[in-house]
């Protein structure tokens, strides 16, 4: 940055506190925070009198498409909807075409990145059956890499790992986070046809009873008995059982799990008895399931069991969501409305604005030791996001920024408007308005 930044007369909610007070951002990076700042030099000021300043959001999950499936999203497109919403950082799963199951195809997706994300950005490495090579290799990155993805569940392409002795390798073999999608391949096979067995037609409120707890549990409790074996660092994604909450504990630091776990937002907010309502638009796996199960997961997020919120963002065409149940894809587009969905909930008091900062911000840093970033601090890059709270707005075509166009949570309408949004000191979005002068960064990793 060629000038400084001060935001001024603002609400700065971080680390559990609300302090009041001005922040001098420097050349990217927060210089000064608090008191009332006044400098010489050439500064561009924004006023956050009755806003509230966060960290900004990163999310660990996020599907976007590019390269191979970009008629549904790519990574311009929908990094321009997350900063859009507050997401200054995010993590991309591997499941494209090709899927990004050798280092040379990781670092094309980083290239095209740094070209045209407004957002800051890493990705995740694939796993499949014949790759164990690759992965190995892979140790000599992980201060440049945020982790490992395992689908132990169908996924596009040879993302399926079903092989125990693959498993157990990787499992073995890898220096990095082990991010998994849990749902036993056997089990959900297997209930599928006994259900398609006893009716002519299925239908997207079938998709729970297919994809239900136990193919969840069982999953979740082998990858879990695959790290502890190992002494890996293993990472469960989209969390979405009650029963599968007695696999995690809040008696541990964060900083000292060596196994955690994810939430996602679709999953706080929506139940079976949606499917009626929306359909195929909220099928997903892990699928979203009965209402016990959702007030489990408040639960568990709440003390700590759960470490982290995040999206799971996957966009789909309208086309694609419009077929039979069987034939019609899974995945919600959610990263733009994300925190602003977070904040109905604070709003509603079910949870508290500095909770959502730590789950949401605070402890992805500290899980994935992201380097530099997380926090609002002295020295930090300022990624940040404004919110104004007294500013509701409804969720609609007219404001989407997918480049599907659509999203479940159409019609509903959010208590909080996203003023600002700072990447690395610069403010790419503003008053609805972006400025794509500068890109966002690569993240790096504090790992030994």
């Amino acid at each position: 940055m060629q000038h400084n930044i001060i935001i001024k007369d603002t609400c700065i909610v971080n680390e559990g506190q609300r302090i009041y007070g001005d922040i001098l951002i420097k050349n990217g990076r927060i210089e000064k925070i608090g008191g009332s700042i006044d400098i010489k030099a050439k500064s561009e000021d924004f006023i956050g009198t009755d806003k509230l300043l966060l960290p900004g959001v990163i999310d660990d999950q996020v599907h976007f498409r590019e390269p191979g499936l970009t008629h549904k999203a790519t990574i311009y497109s929908e990094a321009r909807a997350a900063v859009a919403g507050g997401t200054t950082s995010f993590m991309e799963m591997p499941n494209t075409k090709p899927p990004a199951f050798t280092l040379d195809l990781l670092e094309q997706k980083y290239a095209r990145a740094k070209e045209c994300s407004l957002a800051n950005y890493s990705f995740f490495m694939g796993t499949s059956n014949d790759n164990l090579e690759d992965i190995l290799q892979a140790n000599k990155f992980k201060h440049a890499i945020c982790g490992l993805k395992i689908f132990m569940g169908s996924s596009t392409g040879n993302l399926l790992v079903n092989s125990p002795l693959v498993l157990e390798r990787v499992f073995g073999g890898s220096e990095m986070l082990i991010a998994t999608h849990c749902e036993d391949e056997p089990l959900f096979t297997e209930k599928f046809h006994q259900l398609k067995n006893t009716k002519q037609r299925l239908a997207p409120s079938d998709h729970p009873i297919i994809r239900d707890e136990e193919v969840c549990f069982e999953s979740s409790f082998k990858a879990i008995q695959y790290a502890k074996r190992n002494g890996s660092r293993l990472h469960i994604l989209h969390i979405s059982t009650e029963k599968e909450l007695q696999l995690f504990t809040n008696m541990i630091p964060l900083g000292d799990k060596q196994i955690t776990a994810e939430v996602c937002v679709h999953h706080l907010h929506f139940t079976a008895d949606d499917y009626g309502r929306l359909g195929n638009q909220i099928k997903c796996n892990p699928a979203i399931k009965a209402a016990y199960n959702k007030e489990a997961l408040w639960k568990a997020l709440l003390d700590d069991r759960l470490d982290i919120i995040a999206t799971d963002h996957a966009p789909h065409t309208w086309e694609e969501k419009q077929e039979d149940y069987e034939h019609a894809h899974a995945g919600l587009p959610l990263v733009q409305h994300a925190l602003q969905l977070m904040l109905h909930y604070v709003q509603e008091g079910k949870i508290s604005l500095e909770k959502v900062v730590q789950k949401m911000s605070h402890s992805v840093a500290e899980c994935f030791q992201i380097k530099d970033r997380g926090y609002i601090r002295e020295g930090y890059f300022a990624d940040l996001v404004m919110v104004d709270m007294n500013q509701p707005n409804t969720i609609s075509k007219e404001n989407i920024l997918y480049k599907c166009g659509w999203s479940p949570l159409e019609g509903f309408t959010v208590p909080a408007t996203i003023d600002y949004t700072f990447v690395n000191g610069h403010p790419v979005y503003g008053k609805g308005q972006f400025d794509e002068s500068q890109w966002g960064e690569r993240l790096s990793f504090n790992r030994d």
